[in-house]
């Protein structure tokens, strides 16, 4: 059976346009209970899911082993705040294509604004803009995406090649073209992330050498202290 890719691409842009992301004002301003938590992120985001009616969005124990993964703050008198929910939202994304290590590194400075009430940084903003910039950029990845196909359709078209032989190496050509291009991308943010955590690996090690050079002087001071 010949595989119709220009169906498929259709199908691929449609279904990126029907892309419901959750917007600031849709998160409950009340706290929840586990259940109701995994409930609510079950009905908002199983549609991103590539197999919606077995795929788990959300358990009890993924939310427990990124508490003690150091990703997620504990409840409070178990409870989870809408800060919890947007460090949730941002990990459901983010485990896709990131380690647990590089999303602690890339969470910690949310952490530390987490149920921070100043209106100028606190989590909601950084969420709200992270919103925006999704919604902005899904016009470009599409244009993106036809611009890729276009060139995936140009090749293989060799006249020894049968229609569906043409059009599964042509379907290779596409998916090659999208693996690099996550390839890439992903390997930007590892190294903007090692950058990260060896700056902190740095500025720790200055830390110690001061602590280092502080004890020494407080031995010599013990020592002269003696001989007098």
């Amino acid at each position: 059976m010949t595989i119709d890719n220009d169906d498929l691409m259709n199908s691929v842009i449609a279904s990126l346009g029907r892309i419901d992301a959750i917007s600031l004002d849709e998160l409950p301003n009340i706290d929840l209970y586990m259940d109701q938590l995994t409930t609510f992120m079950d009905e908002r985001l199983k549609k991103t899911t590539r197999h919606p009616e077995s795929d788990k969005i959300l358990t009890k124990t993924m939310i427990n082993n990124y508490a003690k993964n150091d990703l997620l703050p504990p409840p409070i008198r178990k409870k989870y705040s809408k800060d919890h929910l947007i460090l949730l939202i941002f990990i459901y994304y983010l485990k896709n294509i990131l380690s647990i290590n590089d999303i602690q590194t890339l969470l910690e400075p949310l952490k530390a604004r987490f149920h921070v009430s100043d209106d100028e940084l606190n989590l909601s903003r950084i969420y709200e803009t992270a919103y925006e910039l999704q919604i902005e950029e899904l016009e470009p990845v599409i244009e993106d995406l036809k611009k890729k196909y276009q060139r995936s359709v140009q090749t293989f078209n060799d006249n020894d090649l049968s229609e569906e032989e043409k059009k599964s190496m042509q379907l290779f050509s596409f998916i090659a073209l999208l693996s690099y291009d996550v390839y890439v991308k992903k390997l930007l943010i590892e190294k903007m992330l090692d950058n990260i955590t060896e700056a902190k690996e740095k500025e720790k090690a200055k830390s110690k050498a001061k602590e280092k050079d502080k004890d020494k002087g407080k031995d010599k001071g013990k020592e002269k202290g003696k001989e007098k």
